[in-house]
């Protein structure tokens, strides 16, 4: 159980990262730092945006963007810090 606890975070951690670096890179290509026309860019953003994007489709019918802003990965790493906290709680009271 504790196994099946740990590959769990681990998942949790990774999809944790690839979120934050989806954020990343749409700041860098609004902000032109990062061209989409550069096809090694432009391959990067959409294996992030195929790895999120069904996500933050089921959270943006929840929680719309307001005022121009999209706080759906804010949402979405909360969400998955919740679950963190959930599992580490759980993994203290399971036996070894």
């Amino acid at each position: 159980m504790l196994v099946l606890i740990q590959i769990l975070m681990y998942a949790l951690m990774v999809y944790f990262w690839i979120v934050t670096a989806t954020v990343l890179m749409s700041w860098l290509v609004a902000l032109n730092i990062a061209n989409t026309r550069n096809k090694y860019v432009y391959k990067f953003c959409m294996l992030l945006n195929y790895a999120t994007v069904p996500v933050v489709r089921v959270v943006r019918k929840v929680v719309p963007p307001m005022g121009g802003f999209d706080f759906t990965p804010m949402v979405i790493i909360f969400a998955i810090w919740l679950m963190m906290e959930g599992l580490t709680r759980l993994a203290q009271y399971v036996p070894q």
